[in-house]
C-alpha cells in the first residue's frame, strides 16, 4: 500500500488500520477530520519535525510605527527574539568596527596567533552589548498573531527591515512527507478509535441479532491507554528540550 501523501489518503490509511472495510468504523467523516486536526495540533506543539526555525523579514512602514506591533503569519507558533535594531557595540559599519580593528592589528597571520584572546574579547563585548544596550523587549501570542515591540518606535526607519527569529509549523499541505510520519499515523488512528468507542457507548449493552452486543467502553479504554502512551513517547523521545519561546 502506498504511503499517504494527501489528507484524504491519510484519513483512509488511519481508518484501514482500525479495520475498514472489513469492520464498520462507526465514526462520522467530520469526526475523523476533527481528530486529524487534533493530532496535527499536538504534533506541531511537541514533535521536533512539527515546526522549524525561520527568520521572518518585515519591512517597516508607517503603520508599524503607529501600531507598535508586527502582524505575523498564521503559521508562526512562537517567537524567540528580534534581531538588534541599528548599530551595536561590535558593529559600527566602518573601519572603526571592533572586529575589523582586531583582525587588522592582531590576526594578520593565523599561523602564530592564538584565537583564544579574540574569542574572550568578543564574549566580553557581547556582555557589554547585553548590559548597556540590551535586547528589544517583545510580546507575542500565537492566537492574536501580533508581535508587540516595547520600544521607542521613533528609532525605526521606514523602508528598513526587522528580522524576527521564530518557529513556524510544517504545513502538510505543502510538505506532504508529514502524512508519512509513523507516530502521527498511529496517534491519529488511536484518536479515531477513541471517538469510535465514545460513539458506541451510547448503545452499550444493546444486543444485535446473533447475540452480539456493543462494547464501546472496551474500545474507548484501549484507545485511551494507547493515546497516553503515545503522548508520553512524544514528550520523552520526540520533543526538543524546553527553551525560551514567546507565543
Amino acid at each position: 500500500m502506498a504511503v499517504p501523501s494527501t489528507r484524504a489518503e491519510f484519513k483512509e490509511y488511519c481508518l484501514r488500520s482500525l479495520g475498514k472495510p472489513v469492520i464498520e468504523i462507526n465514526v462520522d467523516d467530520d469526526q475523523v477530520d476533527d481528530r486529524i486536526d487534533q493530532a496535527l495540533r499536538f504534533y506541531y506543539d511537541y514533535h521536533f519535525d512539527g515546526s522549524e526555525k525561520v527568520y521572518y523579514k518585515h519591512e517597516i512602514t508607517a503603520n508599524t510605527i503607529a501600531n507598535s506591533y508586527i502582524d505575523m503569519p498564521e503559521n508562526i507558533i512562537g517567537v524567540v527574539q528580534l534581531f538588534p535594531i541599528g548599530s551595536t557595540v561590535t558593529n559600527s559599519g566602518d573601519i572603526f568596527n571592533i572586529r575589523y580593528q582586531i583582525a587588522l592589528n592582531d590576526l594578520y597571520t593565523l599561523t602564530n596567533v592564538s584565537l583564544i584572546p579574540y574569542y574572550m574579547t568578543m564574549e566580553h563585548l557581547a556582555l557589554v552589548q547585553e548590559l548597556l544596550v540590551g535586547r528589544t523587549p517583545i510580546r507575542y501570542n500565537r492566537h492574536r498573531n501580533k508581535l508587540h515591540l516595547d520600544m521607542d518606535m521613533s528609532k525605526l526607519v521606514i523602508g528598513e527591515y526587522l528580522i524576527v527569529e521564530a518557529y513556524e509549523v510544517v504545513d502538510p499541505a505543502t510538505y506532504t512527507d508529514v502524512w508519512a510520519d509513523r507516530w502521527l499515523q498511529h496517534y491519529t488512528a488511536q484518536l479515531i478509535k477513541r471517538q469510535w468507542g465514545s460513539n458506541l457507548t451510547k448503545f452499550e449493552g444493546l444486543q444485535l441479532p446473533g447475540g452480539v452486543t456493543f462494547n464501546g467502553t472496551k474500545i474507548y479504554d484501549d484507545a485511551d491507554t494507547e493515546i497516553k502512551r503515545l503522548e508520553d513517547e512524544m514528550i520523552n523521545q520526540y520533543s526538543i528540550p524546553p527553551m525560551d519561546l514567546i507565543g
